[in-house]
C-alpha cells in the first residue's frame, strides 16, 4: 500500500510539474521576448512573396489583362466595322427593293397597257364579226321577210279564189289578184 501512495504523490507531482509549465509564458507569437525574431521572418516572408509576385505571376497576370484589353478592342473594333457594313447592306438592300418595286410597277403598267391594246384589237375584230354576222342575219330575216310576204301573198290569193268559188262567183285570176294585191298594200 505505500507502494500505491507513492505513486498517486509521484503522478501528482508530475501533474503538478505540467501545469506549472502550460500556464507559463502563453502562446509563442504573442510573448514579447521573440517579437524581433517574429518581425524579421515576417519582413523575409513578405519580400520573398513581393519578389515572386513581381517577377513572375504579376507580369503574367499583365500579359493576360493587356491580351484581354486588346482582344477586347479589336472586337469592338470589327463590330463597329460589322455593323457599318451592316447599314451599307441595309442601304442597298432598300435601293434594290425599291428599284425592284420600280420595274414590277413599269412592267405591270407595260403589261396592262398591251393586255388593253390585245383587248382593244379583239374588241375590234369581235364589233367586226358580230357586224359581219349581225348584217347576214338581217340579210336572212329580210329574205325570210320577203318569202313570208310572197306566201302570204299566194296563200291569199289562193284563198281569196276559193272562197269566190265557194260563193258560187265567176271572178277571173287577174281580179282576185288585184283584189288580194290593193288589200295587201292598204296594209303595208
Amino acid at each position: 500500500m505505500e507502494d500505491a501512495v507513492a505513486t498517486e504523490i509521484i503522478a501528482a507531482d508530475e501533474l503538478a510539474a505540467h501545469g506549472a509549465e502550460a500556464a507559463g509564458p502563453g502562446m509563442p507569437q504573442l510573448d514579447v521576448s521573440s517579437f524581433p525574431n517574429q518581425i524579421f521572418w515576417l519582413l523575409v516572408t513578405l519580400g520573398v512573396i513581393y519578389f515572386v509576385l513581381s517577377r513572375f505571376a504579376l507580369p503574367r497576370i499583365g500579359a493576360v489583362l493587356a491580351e484581354r484589353a486588346g482582344t477586347i478592342t479589336n472586337d469592338i473594333a470589327a463590330a463597329e466595322e460589322l455593323r457599318h457594313r451592316a447599314r451599307e447592306a441595309e442601304s442597298a438592300y432598300d435601293k434594290a427593293l425599291a428599284d425592284a418595286r420600280a420595274e414590277a410597277n413599269r412592267i405591270v403598267a407595260e403589261t396592262k397597257a398591251q393586255i388593253q391594246a390585245d383587248l382593244d384589237t379583239e374588241m375590234e375584230k369581235a364589233d367586226a364579226q358580230i357586224a359581219a354576222k349581225t348584217a347576214e342575219s338581217q340579210k336572212a330575216i329580210d329574205e325570210i321577210r320577203e318569202g313570208a310576204a310572197r306566201n302570204v301573198s299566194e296563200v291569199a290569193r289562193d284563198v281569196a279564189r276559193e272562197i269566190v268559188a265557194a260563193f258560187g262567183a265567176d271572178a277571173d285570176a287577174k281580179t282576185v289578184d288585184a283584189a288580194v294585191d290593193a288589200k295587201l298594200g292598204e296594209r303595208a
